[in-house]
């Protein structure tokens, strides 16, 4: 696989600006190349007339939609932040809701599927929040205080069986074991 496409699949997968370290990290390339092969892949998108264009600022990069677009993605948002909540966002709604703050990695153990789209759409409606755990270095996502403004709860303890789903042994156990199991798997990859 060239630079250039894994570039691209890692940026449209983040959905939010990528240091060049990061890239050269990830992709086991080195600064100078990272750069070549974002001026590659700005050129490409311009080149095929895409609907994404890639923006850069200091050392990060990041895809957004091509500003001829902004009208439509304008009406696509409103409808997204209006309709109905879908049952897979609901249901990562729910987990956020009785075992937040949780990791994304932590999610998708637990639904199986990954929810990064999902999780943008709730944090566009203003359901979710997102916050980097200074303490482990990652994002962290909890439902915002407009949700439980929503609700009609002053605290999250007041959802329903609170207590006994936030801790959850059996839950809480699959996600011990999910992880124990990926961590087994990469020592003996390596």
């Amino acid at each position: 696989m060239d630079l250039k496409s894994q570039i691209e699949s890692l940026l449209f997968t983040s959905g939010r600006p990528m240091a060049v370290k990061k890239l050269a990290d990830l992709t086991g390339a080195d600064k100078e190349e990272i750069k070549t092969a974002l001026n590659e892949l700005s050129a490409s998108l311009e080149e095929r007339g895409a609907g994404l264009i890639l923006v850069r600022q200091a050392d990060k990069a990041e895809l957004a939609t091509h500003p001829d677009n902004n009208e439509i993605i304008r009406t696509y948002l409103k409808d997204e932040r209006t309709g109905e909540l879908t049952r897979p966002s609901l249901e990562t709604l729910t987990i956020i809701a009785y075992r937040g703050p949780i990791t994304k990695a932590e999610l998708e153990m637990i639904r199986g599927i990954n929810c990064s789209l999902i999780l943008r759409n709730l944090m566009i409606r203003g359901l979710i929040t997102e916050k980097v755990e200074k303490k482990k270095g990652i994002e962290v996502y909890d439902v915002s205080m407009d949700f439980m403004k929503y609700l009609g709860i002053s605290e999250i303890s007041e959802l329903p069986d609170f207590e006994r789903l936030n801790k959850d042994i059996k839950l809480g156990q699959i996600l011990v074991d999910q992880k124990k199991d990926k961590e087994d798997f990469f020592q003996h990859a390596e």
